[in-house]
């Protein structure tokens, strides 16, 4: 090395090593799923758990039980979870060990006596495993079963806990957490006669994405971006959650719920959270979660009338994604060909504190569109031009750092250099940190995340039932605005699958931004 160079700055390890490994829960426990014969368990939930499995995320002591209502054998449902386990690619040469911890319980989800069965075969079970009662329910079953699924496990004396024993129940339940308000309070309250709340898991996965956590920690964590995260030096947040698929198979859902309640109420609202909230006294559960609902309480409320300069929805038409031919929303098989469900959404939310007063949010998030992108947009404010004003034709952008979430796992920052050369021109140029380059150990699936989590008793990442009803009650005037005004057919913009979406987006954007372009 030459004396003009300087070596690198040393990166000194800043947590012990072997810190940040799996950590093999204590506690011997059953998982549970309910809806074991779906596709949830066998592509998702079983490869997550075979996944913690042969990293040491599971207890050393475990059993994993499904309940359905078809009728199926241990060894049928064996061989279904190692089909999904296979699909998945993961490694199978653990999977005889995995299997002998796995079992099958038919259970009519309408019959008390089910769950009278159910509680049998896992005291069996416990015996036979080593298991000392701790348990796991993860309701993967349609949404209007979670609250028959939550009553008849209570019934049936599933719910309860022993904390002088060491021995606890929790429950796990998948978005979508009601219809809306009244049928979110409806649901909270009927689990709520058999679980408390601590005891409840409502999982998001987008919560459980590496890359959605590490929004959080490089806000807090870096001196360099948190004086600057407020008011005084970002002009506007973009939110964006773009799908370049269709609904699939899914018509039947996506008709009764919409882009506003399958993506806003839910994983648009947490990211806005991670994003926006003020930082908690200590990284703990409650806490986060504290500040997570004071945010939700800040919102702006929304109009009941003239929603059109903060909302823009659109439904997709026929088009081309990747090169081949779609058809529009309307002819998907399963949809009404008349219908007014819209496909996609740009809202422009406003938080009204200290932090933020004056920066608008905007949140998009729709089907259909040109890529599959999940990421946020920090726009900071402009430098005064005075320095440069005598340079002819300059126009200097403003920084931005973005934070991709999916499918580019970065941080990027833009900022302005000089273009090289004898004329005084600039040019943007920016620093790039990829999430998953030079990562050591595992990485996490959010499934297998939001499990491990849930068997640690760690709610950080899952909702809470004041923040679920907060977001219900701000979301209720576009939802009523969308769905019961005179005009909802001239509210609906069609846009061609394959684009960027409506049009009429871009006018609620700041000028020189686009719905979904870089």
């Amino acid at each position: 090395m030459s004396q003009s160079e300087s070596p690198p700055p040393e990166a000194a390890p800043s947590i012990p090593a072997g810190s940040c490994d799996w950590q093999r829960p204590n506690d011997p426990a059953s998982i549970v799923i309910f809806g074991a014969s779906g596709d949830l368990t066998r592509r998702k939930l079983i490869p997550a758990l075979y996944d913690l499995f042969i990293h040491g995320g599971l207890p050393e002591r475990f059993a994993v039980v499904g309940a359905a209502r078809t009728e199926l054998s241990d060894q049928a449902f064996c061989d279904q979870a190692k089909e999904g386990v296979a699909a998945a690619g993961a490694d199978l040469s653990r999977w005889e060990e995995f299997a002998a911890g796995l079992f099958y319980q038919p259970v009519i989800y309408d019959v008390d006596q089910s769950y009278l069965g159910l509680a049998d075969r896992l005291l069996a079970i416990d015996k036979a495993r080593g298991i000392a009662g701790c348990r796991v329910f993860n309701l993967a079953v349609p949404p209007a079963l979670y609250g028959q699924v939550a009553l008849g496990l209570f019934e049936a004396g599933l719910s309860r806990e022993e904390p002088e024993r060491g021995i606890w129940t929790r429950l796990v339940v998948e978005k979508p957490f009601g219809y809306d308000l009244a049928s979110a309070q409806e649901l909270n309250a009927t689990i709520a006669k058999g679980f408390r709340e601590h005891q409840v898991f409502r999982i998001d996965h987008y919560m459980a994405k590496e890359t959605v956590q590490n929004i959080f920690v490089l806000r807090f964590a870096n001196a360099i971006f948190e004086p600057l995260w407020n008011r005084n030096y970002i002009d506007y947040v973009r939110i964006n959650a773009s799908e370049s698929l269709g609904i699939g198979h899914r018509a039947g859902y996506y008709e009764q719920s919409g882009v506003l309640r399958d993506m806003f109420q839910n994983h648009m609202m947490q990211l806005l959270a991670l994003v926006a909230c003020e930082p908690p006294a200590r990284l703990e559960p409650d806490l986060v979660r504290d500040k997570n609902s004071e945010l939700f309480r800040s919102l702006r409320p929304f109009p009941y009338t003239g929603l059109g300069s903060r909302l823009v929805l659109g439904q997709y038409g026929p088009g081309e994604v990747g090169g081949q031919a779609v058809p529009g929303y309307r002819e998907e098989e399963g949809v009404d060909p008349g219908s007014l469900t819209p496909t996609y959404a740009m809202l422009r939310v406003d938080v009204d504190n200290w932090r933020w007063q004056g920066v608008p949010f905007y949140l998009t998030s729709g089907k259909r569109l040109k890529r599959k992108v999940t990421r946020v947009d920090i726009q900071f404010k402009k430098v005064p031009h005075t320095l440069f004003r005598d340079i002819a034709g300059v126009d200097i952008s403003a920084n931005r750092l973005v934070l991709g979430i999916y499918p580019e796992e970065v941080v990027f920052l833009a900022f302005q250099a000089k273009q090289p050369g004898p004329s005084f021109c600039l040019r943007t140029t920016g620093l790039q940190f990829s999430y998953v380059k030079g990562a050591a150990g595992p990485k996490l699936d959010a499934y297998a995340k939001g499990l491990a989590d849930a068997m640690a008793g760690d709610q950080m990442l899952f909702w809470r039932q004041d923040s679920l009803e907060l977001c219900w009650q701000f979301l209720e005037p576009v939802l009523a605005g969308c769905e019961v005004c005179q005009d909802q057919p001239g509210q609906l913009h069609t846009y061609p699958a394959g684009s960027y979406g409506p049009a009429e987006a871009i006018a609620l954007l700041p000028k020189g931004a686009w719905p979904e372009k870089p």
